[in-house]
């Protein structure tokens, strides 16, 4: 998701852009979809989370949750797909390197103290001790997304090294690693659930340091699979059995119970086996449909400049989410799913026009 893993530059010399086969925008597309995704996630979610857990606004809440919950999957599959198939990975890991951290450090420092001290503090009003601030530091907790940032991180630093490993042979080395480190991670993560069934408590805590582990799976899938494009029915099975499995997962979270082992074996989370085989199928669709698309130079430069926004969009939306809960006692109150609806467009709508102009100031672009 990170804007520093963006797609090529929108903006090239007419020479080369003539000498350069026609873009495909499937990458963009699938970067504006998802951090749709991951914003209907956060303003959705609380009509999902508050009482009457019940009736056709809480469902609805619930299909545009749960429906997203593939999206940081996806943004992890495009990352690699973007980072690990670069010739600076491989050839100038130190120039990568320092071009990522410019990119994501001041980021990192300036978001967390704007939801520590402008969200946290100054509009919530919280009472924070040492200890606690630490401690949100350290789990990277200090609000709901910003752990992404030391996950991309984390997946930096290794970049160079899966990029060389895979560069030595053919993409079946690729293809080996990603579904053995998906295997690894999902069945890891299911062992809690499986466990909790004879009373045994064996969460998986995680930190800044280790928020990246569980993502590599999908880090080396976007690379394996960056090339894949399916047609006629492939298309259309893949495309069925991916549909199929969002709808399970927003079925299983509403009917909770219904089916009990399904919590343990198919968990709702990034790294659930569901999810897992979810966010696969909509990055291979996502990229094999986009092929099809006859997009305008207009409409194309649009897309590229909505794409690189979404980094910022995901930085700045709870701050704007967060100033309309607190001033609209029908959203604060999350009953009506009308008014939450109605928070989710000004919240998407502003954050990408914030991200926008910021992405014109040469201050604020570092940390946008």
């Amino acid at each position: 998701m990170s804007h520093a893993a963006s797609a090529a530059e929108s903006t090239v010399p007419a020479a080369a852009d003539q000498a350069r086969p026609a873009r495909n925008y499937g990458l963009d597309i699938l970067r504006i979809v998802s951090i749709c995704g991951v914003v209907a996630i956060h303003v959705f979610g609380l009509r999902v989370g508050a009482e009457p857990k019940a009736g056709r606004g809480w469902w609805a809440a619930v299909v545009l949750d749960i429906g997203f919950i593939w999206v940081v999957p996806v943004f992890v599959l495009i990352s690699g797909a973007l980072l690990l198939g670069s010739r600076q990975v491989v050839e100038a890991p130190a120039a990568f390197y320092r071009k990522r951290a410019a990119r994501l450090l001041p980021a990192l420092v300036f978001w967390n103290a704007v939801y520590l001290v402008g969200v946290r503090i100054w509009m919530r009003h919280e009472d924070l001790s040492t200890a606690r601030v630490l401690q949100l530091l350290y789990d990277s907790s200090v609000f709901t997304q910003l752990y992404f940032i030391w996950l991309i991180l984390g997946l930096y630093a290794i970049a160079p090294l899966l990029a060389t490993f895979f560069a030595a042979k053919d993409n079946r080395r690729a293809v080996v690693t990603a579904c053995s480190l998906l295997a690894v991670t999902v069945l890891a993560f299911m062992m809690p659930g499986i466990l909790g069934h004879f009373d045994v408590s064996r969460p998986i805590p995680m930190n800044i340091f280790t928020y990246w582990m569980p993502y590599v799976g999908y880090f080396a899938a976007g690379y394996a699979l960056r090339k894949v494009r399916l047609k006629g029915l492939p298309l259309v099975v893949v495309s069925v059995v991916t549909a199929a499995l969002i709808a399970f997962s927003i079925w299983q979270y509403g009917s909770r119970g219904t089916l009990p082992w399904t919590n343990s074996l198919l968990s709702i989370s990034y790294l659930g086996a569901g999810v897992a085989a979810a966010a696969i199928g909509v990055f291979v669709v996502g990229l094999s449909a986009s092929v099809f698309l006859k997009i305008p130079h207009w409409a194309g430069v649009l897309l590229v400049a909505l794409s690189n926004a979404s980094f910022g969009v995901f930085l700045v939306h709870l701050v704007i989410f967060e100033v309309i809960r607190l001033n609209v006692p029908a959203v604060h109150g999350a009953k009506s799913f009308p008014a939450i609806a109605a928070a989710y467009v000004a919240t998407l709508a502003a954050s990408f026009i914030i991200s926008l102009l910021a992405s014109k100031v040469p201050l604020l672009r570092r940390v946008f």
